[in-house]
């Protein structure tokens, strides 16, 4: 986890994302308030964020919009959403489709918006960690890589790829190498963003 990373609070109620803010800097995390979701975007090229805390309802464009947006320009930010109307299809989609990590209410639960930021800064260190490794990798290494570690064999890779086993080992020799690994359980671990 790298709790040096920033953290944005995205409302368009001035008062209360100052606040939380505030709230998350008491806990030493370096957090920005934000009232507007473009101001925010605009930010993302000179200063990614580990985590963002968005409401759900704001005019200009609602949470679920705005992390469309976010997740286009950074996929490795993780989302936490906040709300005063809560609803269980929001709850959902927040989850599922956007891909968050919490859902809270408002007023915020202290506790477990601590929690919650903690969790998506280290989620969002593991992505930057895999991120930074296999940015190496091509396309078709890319792709051995992420059935490798879900457990498939050279054949099985081979067959779904439409390529050679002989073809697999070689592509799976060179991600050994670029990722300076010694093996597919390192692998795994580093798909997980654990340091190996």
């Amino acid at each position: 986890m790298n709790p040096n990373a920033p953290v944005a609070v995205l409302d368009d109620d001035a008062d209360l994302a100052a606040t939380v803010a505030r709230l998350l800097g008491r806990h030493g995390l370096a957090a920005h308030a934000f009232t507007a979701p473009q101001s925010l975007l605009d930010t993302l090229p000179a200063e990614p964020f580990g985590c963002v805390v968005s409401d759900i309802q704001m005019g200009e464009m609602d949470g679920f919009a705005f992390a469309d947006a976010l997740r286009a320009q950074d996929p490795a930010v993780a989302l936490v959403f906040m709300t005063a109307w809560p609803t269980t299809a929001h709850a959902v989609d927040a989850v599922r489709r956007h891909g968050g990590l919490d859902y809270l209410e408002k007023p915020i639960d202290e506790q477990r918006l601590i929690a919650a930021v903690n969790e998506g800064l280290a989620w969002s260190g593991n992505q930057r960690r895999i991120a930074a490794v296999t940015a190496a990798f091509t396309r078709r290494e890319r792709e051995v890589f992420d059935l490798l570690v879900r457990g498939h064999s050279n054949k099985e890779i081979g067959q779904r790829l439409a390529i050679s086993a002989r073809t697999v080992e070689d592509h799976r020799a060179a991600i050994v190498a670029k990722s300076r690994t010694n093996g597919v359980a390192q692998l795994v671990a580093l798909s997980r963003g654990e340091a190996i």
